[in-house]
């Protein structure tokens, strides 16, 4: 039976066979291999949409150990961080937040084959409002919508571009260190979308030292893909200005256009969160050793809130 998948452009579709090892003919063949496996673990309770299995499949160039795991570690880091994962439903804090623009996914990627890029700019984040959870907890709405709709991300993965002129010195006061640091490591183990770069400009020089401590904590495969760069112009030596959206200069969409789209497509998903809950894992199941926050997050000290003079 042909698997129920968008088509992908020639683009995609020649990185997908020589980067991914994507075999068009294989895909039914690997889809129920992986289904298989899953009607075999009783501890674990995962979609099995083709279009969402084929977006880890791919995030782990098609190696079916590796498709294993990062299904497992995602529903179980999911399970274990209830505070993020438990509470994801498209309601007023999520739809307030988007309508800020503080996160967009822009429009065109980086290329017709290449990654999506991505812009966080904290001009409307209000921290009195809002919490650093709030806004990793959006992310993990948009970035699974992508899993399902984004074949630029899937294939090609993602570029974070981060803009700190306008950080409140509030909300850098506010940082959860253990939060980003479990992030740190969804985003490597978890997540099957790959993290291309993080590109951070206009960086506050209070936020320089809080930056690299953030950094520290990131598995070290993403602490090499963090670049900073003082302005917009650094930035565009890397990235072409003509990505970015037209408030930037380039000619990626207007942000406020991007966010009414963005609010379509999350109200679109209203049922696709409220089903949530369902999936997921159940040690008490899981044959062998259970797994706990400490053998998938390594043990963690407690981070002292640090003082911003």
């Amino acid at each position: 039976m042909m698997p129920d998948l968008r088509p992908l452009s020639p683009e995609l579709r020649s990185i997908a066979a020589e980067e991914l090892n994507e075999v068009e003919e294989r895909v039914p063949a690997d889809l129920a291999a992986l289904r298989d496996w899953l009607a075999k673990q009783p501890y674990l309770k995962a979609r099995q949409d083709d279009q969402f299995l084929v977006g880890f499949l791919r995030g782990c160039k098609f190696s079916l150990e590796k498709t294993k795991s990062k299904l497992d570690h995602f529903y179980t880091i999911k399970t274990l961080m209830p505070e993020l994962f438990g509470s994801r439903g498209v309601d007023e804090k999520n739809l307030t937040l988007l309508r800020t623009g503080t996160y967009v996914r822009l429009p065109k990627p980086w290329g017709p084959g290449g990654p999506r890029l991505q812009l966080t700019n904290y001009e409307k984040f209000d921290p009195k409002q809002f919490k650093l959870l709030d806004l990793f907890r959006y992310q993990t709405m948009m970035s699974e919508q992508a899993i399902r709709e984004d074949d630029n991300s899937n294939i090609s993965g993602y570029v974070e571009i981060i803009d700190m002129a306008k950080l409140s010195l509030s909300f850098l006061a506010q940082l959860d260190f253990t939060l980003i640091k479990r992030m740190g490591v969804f985003a490597e183990k978890a997540q099957p979308t790959r993290l291309k770069g993080v590109h951070l400009i206009n960086c506050p020089k209070e936020g320089v030292a809080l930056l690299n401590l953030a950094k520290s904590l990131m598995p070290s495969k993403l602490q090499q893909r963090f670049h900073v760069y003082k302005n917009l112009e650094q930035l565009s030596q890397v990235i072409p200005i003509e990505y970015l959206p037209e408030e930037y200069g380039g000619s990626n969409g207007r942000i406020a256009d991007i966010q009414a789209e963005a609010e379509k497509q999350l109200l679109s998903y209203k049922e696709y969160f409220a089903e949530d809950s369902q999936y997921g894992v159940d040690e008490r199941l899981r044959p062998g050793k259970r797994v706990d926050a400490d053998s998938i997050f390594g043990v963690e000290g407690s981070f002292r809130k640090l003082d911003i003079d």
